[in-house]
C-alpha cells in the first residue's frame, strides 16, 4: 500500500501474544470487572465479593499511574481468586440463562483473560524503575 509521499506501509498482523500483553498493559478490564462485580452483589450487598472492587479499581489506577507491570501482577492474582471463589458457587441450570447468569457469566470470562493477559505481562514484563535503576 502506498500513501502519498510513495513510501509503501505494511500492514503488520498482531499475533495472539501481541494480543495478551495489549489486554493485560490495558486499565480497561480491571475496571469493567470492578463494575461488573458490583452490579452484582451491590443489591442485596454482599460484603466479601463487594471487597474485590476496591482492588481492581486500585489496579487500574496503578495501571494509568504507569505501574503497568505491577498493576497486571495484582490483576492477574486477583481475577484469579475471584474465579476460584466465583466458580464454587453453584447454580441451578435457569438461572443462567438470566440477566443475573448472563452478568456472572461475563464477569468469570473476563476473570479468565485477566489471568491469562495479566499474568503474561507481569511474567514477561520489567518491573518500574526504584532509585534510578532498572529491576529485572
Amino acid at each position: 500500500m502506498a500513501n502519498n509521499t510513495g513510501k509503501v506501509e505494511q500492514e503488520v498482523k498482531t499475533s495472539a501474544i501481541g494480543y495478551a500483553k495489549l489486554w493485560g498493559e490495558s486499565a480497561l478490564p480491571p475496571m469493567t470487572l470492578a463494575t461488573l462485580i458490583t452490579a452484582q452483589y451491590a443489591r442485596p450487598p454482599q460484603f466479601l465479593p463487594l471487597s474485590f472492587a476496591p482492588v481492581f479499581l486500585f489496579s487500574a489506577y496503578m495501571n494509568v499511574y504507569g505501574y503497568e507491570t505491577e498493576a497486571a501482577g495484582l490483576n492477574a492474582a486477583w481475577s484469579g481468586l475471584y474465579f476460584i471463589l466465583a466458580r464454587r458457587r453453584k447454580q441451578p441450570l435457569m438461572q443462567k440463562w438470566g440477566t443475573r447468569g448472563i452478568v456472572r457469566g461475563a464477569t468469570l470470562g473476563l476473570c479468565a483473560a485477566n489471568v491469562l493477559g495479566s499474568g503474561f505481562v507481569y511474567a514477561t514484563g520489567r518491573k518500574s524503575k526504584t532509585d534510578g535503576e532498572s529491576v529485572v
